[in-house]
């Protein structure tokens, strides 16, 4: 076997292994070669989990992960607090291009690494005699192996929903000197390729619910292959793919004409999963992002427990120091229904402009923090000149709101205290609304759709109604459904970096990017509050090539076989 330098090795692993291996002379880390992770006497595998940890390590984290912003903030549903010019905003003005990154919205170079990474390992780890057994009896390095695969298809996904088809590199492992001059492969053929990943691991990772979670609830399973398989096929049948690619005679950006069909494949690869029965929906929504092990998480990338979320998304203007990165529009604000699960734009809502969050979705105070909700001990002061909008060197939220989402239960503490911070890539909501969509385009609002919708809204908090249907009208035609779903990903899903993408897969990023963002001016007049919508942010769309990433220009000058996106 030829031996060559793994750079992104833990420096950790190679203390251990010149503390515990006698037998192996000590060498400067640089040099530590692929024999040294998969080793033929290592029985128990240690340095070879060690590099699969490694490549976990290497997923990617959505917590103000764009320039200290969260994506979602490049979308409509919030604006960075940043005052002056943040990597966010450019991102939703358009300000980049193939020559620049933007915050760490550059991924090409990071997910291939990963990919590496993973291909190293999935080449190499049957070289390790692995003793330790999975409770079927089979050897822990199947699932290892297959949890290489599962995380090598993820960054695939990552590539793929940002700029199409990509170069697939297959097991092998190439170094310097080899021909790497790869094109890049057809939309369909890199849907194709992680589905059939999925499809062969999914037998090999460990079942659901895993084993000693304590140890292993970080690992990829059987559930999480199921749900990134269900994920890339609802892409593949969404709009900017499947019937309106931005370049139609071009199979790197998406399939030539539209195929109905490709809901149906998404529908059912939900409810495969669905129909396991092994994840299902925590009964209180906002314990599902500080719960560790819960049952509706179905994959995450570990975090840590500290108060990092809230420091610096946390209102501005308590003694505990907080940035108030993340703040809501007012389009997200808008988009959750009453309590009775009518739009508020309906006039049977009873919605009232000079009480705007009495009898709302319960899930408005449970994302986010506006004037009045209770925070640290405090009724929170978003007016003009408020407490926590002070103005000044320290303006706060330049929406009047801040997000409450992933943060602990801080309403009546005077402090904040280490909190479990995740980050959940993939969990069983999701799973739900993916399927509610599939379906509804493949089939019409059927009473499995409708059902997925009832018991969201049930464990959100909204009244059943004396028809039982949570605000939702009877009867309603796909399009209807359509909105509704739409909105129901919206507003459930907010600020997990799902909005951003939803727009663009539906092909409506040029019209909600026409429109100004917005937020509120409240003036307290006595013990009063007069409201007031004002715009607060322009975002700019440059259809049609904005749909999707430019290659970075490196790759295109190095590689003559590598095709720019189209606009670029």
């Amino acid at each position: 076997m030829k031996h060559f330098r793994i750079l992104f090795f833990l420096a950790g692993c190679m203390t251990v292994i010149i503390s515990c291996r006698k037998d192996y002379e000590v060498i400067p880390l640089e040099k530590v070669t692929i024999e040294y992770v998969f080793d033929q006497d290592d029985s128990l595998g240690t340095y070879a989990n060690k590099f699969l940890n490694n490549i976990y390590a290497k997923l990617p984290g959505g917590y103000n992960r764009v320039g200290g912003d969260l994506l979602d903030a490049a979308s409509d549903d919030a604006i960075s607090g940043l005052v002056g010019t943040s990597a966010v905003s450019q991102l939703a003005t358009g300000a980049y291009s193939s020559y620049a990154t933007i915050g760490d919205e550059s991924p090409w170079n990071s997910c291939y690494s990963a990919i590496r990474a993973a291909s190293l390992f999935v080449s190499n780890i049957d070289v390790s005699p692995v003793k330790e057994k999975l409770p079927n009896g089979a050897s822990i390095r199947y699932a290892w192996k297959a949890e290489a695969r599962f995380i090598r298809a993820l960054f695939y996904f990552e590539l793929l929903k940002r700029y199409g088809g990509v170069p697939l590199m297959g097991d092998k492992v190439r170094e310097l000197g080899d021909d790497v001059q790869i094109p890049r492969s057809s939309f369909a053929d890199c849907v194709s390729y992680i589905v059939k990943e999925c499809d062969a691991i999914k037998d090999s990772l460990r079942p659901n619910p895993v084993a000693a979670p304590e140890l292993n609830s970080h690992r990829a399973t059987r559930g999480a292959a199921l749900a990134l398989k269900a994920r890339v096929l609802l892409y593949a049948a969404s709009p900017l793919f499947n019937g309106q690619n931005i370049d139609a005679n071009n199979a790197l950006t998406g399939y030539a004409s539209y195929d109905k069909s490709r809901w149906q494949l998404a529908a059912t690869a939900a409810r495969d999963l669905i129909n396991e029965k092994t994840f299902g929906l925590l009964s209180n929504f906002k314990d599902v992002f500080i719960t560790q092990n819960n049952k509706e998480v179905i994959f995450f990338r570990q975090g840590g427990n500290n108060t990092d979320i809230e420091s610096t998304n946390g209102p501005v203007g308590f003694a505990q120091v907080a940035r108030g990165r993340t703040n809501p529009t007012q389009e997200l604000v808008d988009a959750f229904p009453t309590n009775t699960g009518v739009p508020i734009t309906d006039a049977t809502s009873g919605y009232n402009s000079n009480d705007p969050y009495a009898r709302r979705d319960p899930r408005l105070a449970m994302s986010i923090l506006y004037n009045g909700s209770h925070w640290l001990n405090t009724d929170l002061q978003t007016f003009q000149g408020g407490q926590h909008r002070p103005g000044g060197a320290e303006p706060g939220t330049q929406t009047s709101y801040y997000m409450r989402k992933f943060m602990g239960n801080f309403e009546n503490a005077t402090q904040y205290s280490n909190t479990s911070h995740d980050w959940i890539i993939l969990r069983y909501t999701e799973v739900l609304l993916n399927f509610a969509e599939a379906e509804n385009e493949a089939n019409g609002p059927t009473a499995e759709v409708y059902q997925v919708l009832k018991d969201l809204r049930a464990r959100a908090g909204i009244a059943a109604g004396s028809n039982g249907m949570y605000g939702l009208r009877e009867n309603m035609n796909t399009d209807d459904m359509r909105s509704v779903i739409r909105n129901e990903r919206r507003i459930e899903l907010a600020f997990e970096e799902h909005r951003f993408w939803d727009i663009r897969r539906w092909k409506i990023a040029q019209q909600v990017y026409a429109k100004a963002l917005h937020g509120m001016s409240i003036i307290k007049d006595g013990p009063a509050f007069n409201y007031n919508v004002v715009e607060v942010f322009k975002p700019v769309f440059m259809a049609p090539k904005m749909y999707l990433y430019p290659i970075p220009y490196d790759e295109v000058v190095k590689n003559d076989n590598m095709r720019q996106n189209p606009g670029w």
